[in-house]
């Protein structure tokens, strides 16, 4: 990993509009989690993200825990990031990763980044070792994929028409 940003990008058949829906209701955020380790809200709440809105996950990575997240940039239909740590004074030690998705209108649909920046992260470099950047990348791809097949299938939640 070069640097403190790994970036994915998928051209999405579908409006900016559907798939900023689907990023800013973090109830939906276990669907589209390409890692597995996104298990649940933990707390149910029908607010659209914004900037500024802080929410929770139930979290697994071998054992059970739990992220306090805050929305730290917002563009309507554009750019949505939050920023992820542990929940209470653990968080002043523990988290600070960035994840980003940019979306950008393209012929046929919509050029989605999703960024993870880990440069206000308090372990950026442990986790910029081993094997790490290269399997967050591959879960990247597959959140991406997860997005796109939402948007095609309304049976599971997706608008069910494309751009």
């Amino acid at each position: 990993m070069n640097g403190n940003v790994i970036t994915v990008e998928r051209t999405i058949p579908a409006p900016p509009e559907a798939i900023f829906n689907l990023l800013s209701d973090s109830a939906r955020h276990p669907e589209i989690d390409g890692s597995g380790t996104v298990k649940r809200p933990r707390t149910v709440d029908s607010t659209r993200l914004q900037m500024g809105s802080n929410f929770g996950m139930a979290m697994q990575m071998g054992f059970k825990y739990s992220m306090a997240n805050r929305v730290i940039e917002y563009q309507e239909n554009r750019r949505i990031a939050w920023q992820t740590r542990a929940p209470g004074v653990a968080g002043l030690v523990v988290g600070g990763r960035i994840w980003r998705y940019e979306l950008e209108p393209v012929p046929g649909g919509t050029l989605v980044r999703e960024s993870w920046d880990v440069s206000r992260d308090h372990q950026r470099l442990l986790l910029k070792l081993g094997g790490m950047p290269t399997r967050t990348e591959g879960n990247m791809t597959r959140t991406l994929e997860r997005l796109e097949r939402i948007l095609r299938n309304p049976a599971q939640g997706g608008p069910g028409t494309l751009a």
